[in-house]
């Protein structure tokens, strides 16, 4: 018996506006939703599976594939402004109202981000644990750095680099690392989730991950490209 409980959430809105009916949209003969689904189901860390989603075509796909479904996500959380983070949160407390529960830790797994395995879950968990931290995301390291060739432009039109430091950097290796956010897992301790307003904490950990783990899902050209790679990875 574990000594700890994990729920785990897959948000999943029926709106998407990059990728028409993404989340159900076939990948690789699965819908894309059932990838995240089966993952979560093969880490063997959940008590459940619970699905957030104001779409009955998602929640009856997710079902197929061993998820499970008790409420519909309300509209104001399932509009393009609703924060993923009062999402989580709210499915979180209905999810230990409906199973009489209080669990420890929630895992958010993104179904836009179908290509991680399922032994990320598992060792992002581990890292989790291990270092005591209060949540965690996940990265890739970034293509391009904001200290050497990300630059932004201001109200009055000048152009600067995003962040520079007091010697000037002339190569991108000698740049601070940085880490571009790949939107696929998400861990929190339950008493962090339920308290804080936002991802970035003191005791943020970071699960980094490889480039060709870490597309998520937000045009026709992500699709198109995760579709490749999850044939390859089937093959």
């Amino acid at each position: 018996m574990k000594p700890y409980k994990v729920l785990c959430t897959i948000c999943a809105r029926g709106g998407s506006k990059g990728v028409k009916n993404k989340n159900i949209r076939s990948l690789v003969g699965k819908p894309m939703i059932a990838h995240t689904v089966l993952q979560a189901k093969a880490c063997g860390l959940f008590e459940h599976i619970v699905i957030s989603t104001d779409s009955d075509a998602i929640a009856n796909a997710a079902q197929e594939y061993g998820a499970e479904v008790f409420f519909k996500r309300d509209t104001a959380m399932a509009s393009d402004t609703a924060g993923k983070l009062d999402v989580i949160k709210d499915a979180f407390t209905r999810s230990e109202t409906h199973y009489s529960e209080t669990y420890d830790y929630l895992i958010d797994l993104d179904a836009t981000a179908p290509l991680r395995d399922t032994q990320d879950i598992i060792n992002a968990f581990e890292q989790f644990l291990k270092d005591d931290n209060d949540n965690l995301i996940t990265a890739m390291p970034s293509r391009r750095s904001p200290y050497f060739n990300l630059v932004e432009v201001s109200k009055e039109g000048k152009v600067t680099l995003s962040k520079t430091l007091d010697n000037a950097i002339l190569r991108r290796q000698d740049a601070p690392k940085s880490y571009d956010m790949n939107a696929s897992i998400y861990i929190w301790k339950r008493d962090t989730l339920l308290k804080e307003d936002t991802i970035f904490l003191e005791k943020t950990g970071l699960y980094v991950m490889p480039e060709e783990r870490s597309f998520d899902v937000d045009c026709e050209l992500d699709f198109k490209i995760v579709e490749l790679l999850m044939g390859e990875k089937n093959a």
